[in-house]
């Protein structure tokens, strides 16, 4: 596909964004996309490979390999290098149902799992697909799709996220009358409030919930099932019902002075500050504000990351994140080989902000935290950490040692937690009678189908914390299983 010899002729080139010290002052999206010509290019280096392993779709030892929905990734690609963007659109659009999502915050597996990776920077894929569905929607060719017929069936999705909105478009668009009941005050999950407005602007959420809405399906939000509407209610109402509530547990820290006034778990935070932006501006005062703060941030992850963006962004005095792990290395370990997601060290956005800023990478690597220290207002002021070693024994397995000497006192009037997620909420679950197993909404095999009939689950109430493109991925054999449940011949 594309160019038989453009891989060997360009380079790759990466989304424009913002400089560092401009961004911070907003927040609005920092990366924009390339010119079409400058992706045309971009697409031109796309190889004929004999087996693309970008769309394959798997997991290898727990890490991504390839794009999870398959698209095919080549042949947009190719489309684009030809200036064909409407008939790349549609080409896209039969794998992936929110590409304005995944072109803007997915990691990015297929990129890792690039031929071309092999030895050089690989195919700019994710910017070429943000640009597709952007030029879409921007051209007018993106427009409302009625099913031409109803089937009378009924269909509850719990949950707004990636992968309840998957479920209920694809469902819609088969003909069943799919309802998304939604806790929150405003539709789409992670995607609203828990991915900052920084990495996914919250109108390009919102304008896809309103085009699900024109295509006929129903969202009723500020309901919580369990409390305003009772899960038996809900059984009675439809023929079939599908629990997307996600992996929404955080893990908490439990250590001397964990309960500390300006400890925050950090999905509050990161909620907080989505919603008061959007309510007010920031005006309603309803958010954690860490203006003038010494911050640190537990926990070494993207959500960790979005934190110090998030505190970067309110002129916190610093910012420090810890993380239990070494510092990745530059290039592929030898357990990590391709076509697996390169582990390797990145300055992510945050990251570079932070550089930019206070002069330093914010990530301070094997370090534990040993207490939280109050004052005498039960305000945190301070925490002690020591460093660890990581050691793998004979029989290959890895643990952390202290290392006598390194403790360290660290300044802090803000804590966030962002150590990960424990899996589902039980209480919903409880009240259908699904099973729970390992923290996670157990199925019936592989089929999507939990022991109550009628009662399906899929996305990181199954599967566990995971990527928007699993969730997608997720959403779509769900419902193709109830699809299939629920007729006779499955459309879908």
């Amino acid at each position: 596909m594309g160019k038989p010899t453009g891989f060997m002729e360009y380079s790759r080139e990466k989304a424009k964004e913002q400089p560092p010290l401009e961004r911070i002052k907003n927040w609005k999206e920092y990366a924009s996309r390339l010119t079409d010509e400058a992706l045309q290019i971009q697409g031109a280096r796309c190889m004929d490979c004999g087996t693309p392993f970008c769309h394959m779709g798997i997991e290898i030892r727990g890490t991504a390999a390839g794009c999870p929905i398959n698209n095919v990734i080549p042949e947009w690609n190719d489309l684009v290098y030809k200036g064909k963007w409407k008939e790349a659109l549609e080409r896209l659009l039969l794998t992936n149902n929110f590409p304005e999502f995944t072109g803007r915050v997915c990691p990015a597996p297929c990129e890792g799992s690039c031929t071309l990776a092999i030895t050089d920077p690989a195919v700019a894929i994710k910017s070429i697909e943000r640009t597709i569905i952007d030029k879409g929607f921007e051209n007018g060719w993106i427009q409302p799709r009625m099913p031409k017929l109803r089937t009378g069936k009924k269909i509850a999705v719990i949950g707004s996220g990636p992968a309840g909105l998957a479920a209920a478009d694809q469902l819609n668009q088969s003909g069943h009358s799919v309802t998304i009941y939604e806790r929150a005050d405003r539709a789409g999950g992670l995607l609203m409030y828990g991915i900052p407005n920084m990495k996914l602007e919250k109108d390009v959420v919102e304008r896809r919930i309103q085009l699900l809405m024109e295509e006929g399906i129903e969202f009723v939000l500020n309901t919580e099932v369990g409390k305003d509407i009772t899960a038996e209610q809900l059984k009675a109402e439809y023929d079939a019902i599908i629990l997307c509530t996600g992996a929404t547990k955080q893990r908490a820290l439990y250590m001397k002075g964990s309960d500390s006034e300006g400890v925050h778990l950090a999905m509050d935070y990161l909620t907080s500050t989505s919603k008061s932006l959007l309510d007010s501006n920031f005006e309603d005062d309803k958010y954690i504000n860490t203006k003038g703060k010494d911050v640190i941030v537990i926990g070494g992850g993207d959500t960790g990351a979005d934190c110090v963006a998030t505190a970067i962004r309110q002129n916190c005095k610093s910012i420090v994140q810890f993380g239990k792990h070494p510092q990745l290395p530059v290039n592929r370990a030898d357990d990590n080989l391709w076509p697996t997601d390169p582990h390797i060290y990145k300055l992510d956005y945050a990251y570079a902000e932070a550089d930019e800023k206070y002069g330093k990478d914010p990530r301070e690597y094997c370090i534990q935290t040993k207490k939280i220290v109050a004052d005498k207002k039960g305000h945190v002021k301070e925490l002690h950490t020591i460093q660890m070693n990581k050691v793998i024994n004979d029989e290959g397995y890895a643990y952390f040692e202290e290392v006598p000497g390194t403790e360290r006192v660290w300044p802090a009037q803000h804590v966030f937690v962002a150590i990960g997620f424990e899996g589902v909420e039980h209480a919903l679950p409880e009240q259908f009678g699904v099973k729970i197993t390992n923290n996670k909404i157990a199925s019936v095999g592989k089929k999507y189908a939990t022991n109550v009939n009628g009662v399906f689950t899929a996305g990181d109430a199954r599967k566990g914390q995971s990527l928007i493109v699993w969730a997608i991925k997720e959403g779509r054999g769900v419902a193709e299983t109830v699809d299939a449940y629920l007729t006779e011949y499955a459309s879908l």
